[in-house]
């Protein structure tokens, strides 16, 4: 696949997961009686998500390729260098929570991102399988039967297709333990995010590593630590309350 047709590719998923993931939110809202997406607190809370995901994924991006932007510095195409789904879901976080404190919202409004995030992201990995080269979320080499070609001669690692199954494995663990979790309002969303970035530190370490941090972290996998380290004992605190 050429490097325009893999692109095309890439934005089609993109898009797409991002349409069904907006739709699964704003049914998930109507479901749960939190309001309408498109006006009313509710919408103040989607800004506020939609602003801190394209941050977060951008600086996050920038963290993880440290070259570029000294290499495109003061371009209009440093806006331009891809995204991070860790980036965006941390960004996303903190984008709801300055919203909330801004529109008055008290209440943990979360649990009604999980499942349109872990299809949006499952759809968006398509994309990313299907553009190989062209995209930055591929494997190292491996000797494991299922390694993939992408167009090289080289076969490796489909991370892609790993964190297809890792998502889609927490949303079904996740779903299966709602009826528990609902009497702790966030908490679902906490593990989801708590999951999916562990998750991420370990399989991160299967991928080449564009600029290496200590340890041979990857800036992507140094972002998740720290934000770990922070967000783990609240996640612990709200599960004790559980018990």
């Amino acid at each position: 696949m050429d490097v325009r047709s893999a692109l095309l590719v890439h934005a089609a998923f993109e898009m797409t997961a991002i349409g069904v993931g907006a739709r699964l939110y704003a049914l998930n809202l109507r479901r749960h009686g939190h309001g309408s997406l498109v006006r009313g607190p509710v919408f103040g809370v989607a800004i506020g998500c939609l602003v801190g995901a394209i941050a977060g994924s951008k600086l996050a991006v920038w963290l993880e390729y440290p070259h570029l932007v000294r290499l495109y510095w003061g371009s209009p195409l440093l806006v331009f260098t891809g995204q991070s789904i860790v980036g965006g879901l941390i960004g996303g976080l903190i984008g709801v929570e300055i919203a909330k404190k801004l529109s008055g919202i008290r209440r943990s409004t979360g649990d009604d991102f999980v499942m349109p995030l872990v299809v949006g992201i499952a759809i968006g990995r398509v994309g990313c399988f299907l553009a190989g080269l062209h995209d930055d979320t591929y494997g190292v080499a491996t000797d494991m039967p299922w390694g993939v070609d992408f167009g090289d001669g080289v076969k490796r690692h489909p991370t892609q297709l790993y964190d297809i199954a890792a998502v889609l494995s927490l949303g079904l663990a996740l779903t299966w333990a709602r009826p528990r979790l609902a009497a702790e309002p966030g908490l679902e969303f906490k593990l989801f995010l708590t999951g999916y970035l562990v998750w991420r530190l370990v399989i991160d370490a299967l991928k080449p590593v564009p600029y290496s941090y200590f340890g041979g972290l990857s800036g992507l996998q140094v972002l998740a630590a720290l934000f770990l380290i922070g967000y783990v004992p609240i996640v612990f605190r709200q599960l004790r309350r559980l018990a």
